[in-house]
């Protein structure tokens, strides 16, 4: 969920370099989706987990896993026979999400990373998720990203996106702008395209069911 960094901030050591806004609030970061989710930061992450219909057994990479919900909520869904991993750039990030881990006693591995430079071999992943974090990549990102993501999922492997849908009305507007992304215009819309130059089919895509936000579901060619 993490890409973004907005106003000056210093980068811990560790942190990666990227093209992308990374955001390094890390202590800040949990109460800010509270408040921006109106108090529903766990049922956002619930739903993203059955948007992705995680299995038991299934090996998940999370990109730009910011303070970690998500890969935790994931690794309790997978169980034991699965694996979890969460990558994000910004190294203050990764020491949070590490701590939620080991106090939920969840196994998942977080380690920091980028989208566009996956660490992974081929084929590595059943399902990649990301959550609020591809709008903070510029285009050109958003291409490198999503082949590096086809290239670690297995045949027939799956990408969950749940983003911000293009903003509409007053509300919407509002929303984009206490976010801190005014100059957003695109949204989870624009994304199937995308999915589609880098090799993914039967793209879906709809409603999240949390407001404001959309979701985009794709597959890698084969087996499913």
């Amino acid at each position: 969920m993490s890409h973004s960094s907005h106003g000056h901030s210093h980068a811990a050591p560790g942190s990666a370099a990227t093209s992308g806004r990374v955001i390094h609030w890390a202590s800040f970061y949990d109460p800010c989706v509270s408040l921006l989710t109106l108090g529903h930061r766990a049922r956002l992450r619930a739903i993203t987990v059955a948007l992705a219909q995680l299995r038991p057994g299934e090996r998940v990479l999370e990109v730009g896993c910011g303070t970690g919900d998500l890969s935790v909520a994931a690794a309790a869904q997978v169980g034991r026979a699965g694996a979890v991993h969460g990558i994000d750039p910004a190294a203050e990030m990764i020491a949070v999400a590490r701590a939620k881990a080991a106090r939920a006693g969840a196994q998942a591995d977080f380690q920091v990373g980028l989208i566009e430079a996956l660490a992974f071999p081929a084929g590595s992943f059943d399902v990649v998720l990301s959550s609020l974090m591809m709008h903070h990549l510029p285009g050109e990102l958003k291409a490198a990203g999503l082949a590096e993501v086809a290239r670690v999922l297995r045949p027939g492997g799956r990408l969950l996106i749940v983003d911000l849908a293009r903003p509409s009305g007053h509300l919407g507007h509002a929303v984009h702008g206490l976010l801190m992304h005014g100059g957003v215009q695109s949204g989870v819309e624009d994304l199937p395209d995308l999915l589609r130059a880098a090799g993914f089919a039967a793209v879906e895509t709809g409603p999240s069911g949390f407001p404001l936000l959309g979701f985009v579901r794709g597959y890698t060619a084969g087996e499913r």
